[in-house]
Formats: structure tokens, sequence, C-alpha cells
């Protein structure tokens, strides 16, 4: 009887072990998307080129949020994309919102750079001061090429 419940208690340890390992995962990955009482914000990207669903959202480094959801506006042919951040955050009027990377092999995040101003803005509003991504492609041709704009 011994030998089996040692099996048993076994088994529970490493399914025990294997929710952990998988709750630590979805909480690092951002898998579920925000949580519900993440303040929501919208902003319009000329070209969301490295970033999707589940990217991080980051505000000086530390992540703040993630994207929950992107589509392309058949009228201004521009990436409308949704956010979620920590309602503990209160940004200025004035942020601005970047598309940055964390190298030249690394992957991109959205960045928040907060401005100056003494308003806050609403969760439910739209960021208009963004920024695209820039091509590191791009770059690369026009130094190649010497056309110094």
């Amino acid at each position: 009887m011994s030998h089996n419940s040692t099996e048993v208690l076994t088994g529970a340890g490493v399914l025990a072990v294997a929710a952990g390992f998988l709750f630590y995962m979805a909480q690092v990955g951002g898998i579920g998307g925000g949580s519900s009482g993440d303040s929501i914000y919208t902003a319009s990207f000329r070209s969301a080129e490295g970033i999707g669903v589940g990217t991080d959202v980051r505000l000086a480094g530390v992540k703040v949020g993630s994207v929950l959801d992107m589509d392309l506006d058949p009228e201004t042919f521009r990436a409308e994309t949704v956010l979620s951040v920590d309602p503990a955050v209160q940004l200025p009027e004035d942020t601005a919102i970047v598309i940055s990377s964390e190298g030249l092999l690394g992957g991109s995040f959205v960045e928040l750079l907060p401005g100056g101003s003494p308003f806050t803005i609403e969760p439910g509003s739209e960021i208009l001061d963004t920024q695209s991504s820039v091509s590191v492609v791009q770059l690369l041709l026009k130094f190649v090429s010497g056309d110094g704009e």
C-alpha cells in the first residue's frame, strides 16, 4: 500500500509543479489580456510593424499593460490599436506613445512617454501623439545608398 501512496503523492507533486509553471507563464507572457480593472486607451499608428496582440506596454521600462486588439482602419489605412494600462498609472493628456525595439535583434514593445500636463487623459480616450516603428531595413538602405535626409 505504501508503494501506491508514494506514486499518488509523486503524481500530485508533478501536477502541482506543472500548474504553477502554467500560472507563471500566463503571468509573464501576458496570456489572457488585461485584467478587468485595467484602463483602456486607443491609438492610431501609420505603421504598427513589430507589435501584435499581447505586446507589452511599458512606461520607464516597466510593463504597465498590453496590446489588446489591432485592426486596420480601411478609410485612413492606419493601424488602430487598443491598449490596456494599469489603472494606478494616471497618464497626462499630452502623453506620447511610441513603438520601440529592445535592440537590433530584440522584439518590439509599445512605450508610453508621459508629458508635463497637469491634466490626465480619461480611460477610453485616444492617445493622439503617436510615433510608428522605425524599420531597421529602411535605415540600412538609406545608409548604403547615401540618401542623407
